[in-house]
């Protein structure tokens, strides 16, 4: 049986379950619900601390698990990335007091102050930066210069304003751009299980991502319509009933349908429909 750990709260929760029931995996209803066997699909679920989820997976007690990459490399866990879920996006980037700081260089002999005190140190390690002290604190690390407690602090940025109105600005490149990955143990073979959740977690990213489009386009103009719809691999193309049409079907990214949609038309493609993809496997 394969075992699963899935954050029990936080910004992870709520996506993962979401993403493993469009996968095909029976999910719980109830939040208070620890562990959930999933007997038609050989599967129990593990509703684990987000933290906490890198460790049981690292120590060899689930299979693998779903976690956010800066959990991940801050847990120190024998724990991989495994597959990208392209959820529950972040950005961890230095910050100090306005116009004090440049360069990450800059850092060396400061003390720092954040939650995720394993990034930050293999960070700073990998920029061969030296810190006074690394300081961990649970939340509210912008409070920390002004309390005196901290002179740079490493945390999650959105868009700067609560950084702002505690005086500080952000510097450097980031130390790190996350996102959910579904992790497994560093040395752990690739069983049936594991492949098979991936194949349908791959599925669920495609279906996300594209939809199916459909339209009819005359022959003299079939070269420049399949340019502008290349498709995921190729499209589909069938010659109508009526002569010197065709009829193409092909998947186009879903952020782009709508300009997709407004290049055929004034090419001469008509009768256009676009589809969800509930599933795939390709």
């Amino acid at each position: 049986m394969l075992r699963i750990a899935v954050p029990n709260k936080g910004s992870l929760s709520e996506p993962a379950v979401a993403m493993l029931r469009e996968a095909g995996y029976r999910q719980r209803r109830d939040s208070r619900e620890l562990v959930l066997a999933d007997p038609e699909n050989d599967v129990e679920f593990f509703f684990l601390r987000p933290r906490d989820v890198a460790v049981y997976v690292g120590a060899g007690t689930v299979d693998v698990g779903i976690t956010g990459r800066d959990l991940l490399l801050d847990s120190g866990a024998d724990a991989v990335e495994h597959l990208p879920l392209g959820f529950a996006g972040s950005t961890f980037r230095y910050a100090a007091p306005a116009g004090t700081i440049t360069g990450i260089a800059q850092i060396a002999g400061k003390r720092v102050a954040s939650s995720y005190t394993g990034l930050v140190e293999r960070h700073l390690a990998e920029q061969g930066v030296q810190a006074a002290a690394i300081v961990h604190l649970d939340g509210a690390v912008e409070s920390s210069v002004q309390l005196g407690v901290a002179d740079v602090i490493a945390d999650v940025v959105e868009t700067g304003s609560t950084l702002r109105a505690a005086g500080l600005e952000v510097f450097g490149e980031p130390i790190l751009k996350s996102e959910a990955v579904l992790i497994r143990r560093t040395d752990a073979d690739l069983t049936n299980g594991v492949s098979l959740l991936t194949r349908r977690l791959q599925g669920v990213l495609t279906a996300r991502r594209y939809v199916l489009m459909d339209y009819v386009v005359p022959n003299e103009h079939l070269e420049a319509a399949v340019a502008s719809t290349p498709g995921f691999e190729s499209p589909t193309i069938s010659p109508l009933h009526e002569s010197g049409w065709s009829a193409v079907r092909v998947m186009v990214e879903r952020a782009t349908m709508n300009r997709t949609m407004d290049e055929l038309y004034e090419v001469g493609a008509r009768g256009i429909l676009v589809t969800s993809i509930l599933a795939s496997r390709l």
